[in-house]
């Protein structure tokens, strides 16, 4: 038998305002969230903010000093990348349970998002493919440099 209608509005409306209570909640921590990365040769730390901005550099143990300058970049754009898609991937965790169907209500189905076009593709790939935790040995802005670290 199916439930009268009455009672299915009644929960699909518990439903929404609990939802909206966990979007607020989600919201609020997602506007105080940051994440740090390493550069791969441990020379730079790079900080996003909520909105994936760049926070803070931080040069570690004057490493920077042996470096030339295209390394120096190369590193910064490393680290500030890094920890852009730590913020990136944080965001995606948090508001992935708002797109799913409800379990309580059938009729409210989910929707779909595409991370990937909002994102990058970088997103979606599993983190063991991202240098800074051990992935690739050879990190792909390193690619651009030559031998000497030049373009």
């Amino acid at each position: 038998m199916t439930e009268p209608l009455e009672k299915r509005l009644e929960k699909a409306m518990a439903e929404l305002e609990a939802a909206q209570e966990a979007v607020a909640r989600t919201e609020r921590e997602l506007r105080t969230a940051s994440f740090a990365a390493l550069s791969s040769d441990r020379a730079v730390r790079a900080t996003a903010g909520p909105q994936g901005e760049l926070t803070g550099i931080e040069f570690l143990e004057n490493k920077y000093r042996d470096m030339s300058p295209q390394e120096l970049a190369a590193s910064v754009l490393e680290a500030a990348s890094a920890a852009r898609l730590k913020m990136n991937r944080h965001v995606m965790r948090a508001m992935a349970p708002f797109a799913e169907p409800s379990s309580n209500v059938p009729e409210l189905k989910g929707f779909e998002l595409d991370w990937e076009r909002i994102f990058g593709p970088e997103v979606l790939r599993e983190d063991d493919e991202d240098p800074a935790r051990g992935g690739p040995a050879t990190p792909v802005w390193r690619d651009a440099l030559g031998d000497e670290g030049e373009d």
